[in-house]
């Protein structure tokens, strides 16, 4: 069973992005959070992404 990509209300210091990733893809939330600080020193739409998720990912039930 595939777990729904959501924002956790646990586990969480900004957002719930990273958190809500790390779960439904099995990994820890300071994993998703160290790969995406380092890919922000990379040239792309990493925090555009980051906001959309946020606004796009509804909130843990």
């Amino acid at each position: 069973m595939s777990r729904r990509l959501a924002r956790p209300r646990h586990n969480r210091v900004i957002a719930g992005v990273c958190a809500g990733l790390a779960e439904r893809f099995g990994l820890t939330p300071w994993t998703v959070r160290i790969i995406a600080l380092v890919s922000c020193l990379l040239p792309g739409p990493q925090f555009l992404l980051y906001l959309l998720l946020w606004i796009l990912l509804p909130q843990e039930a």
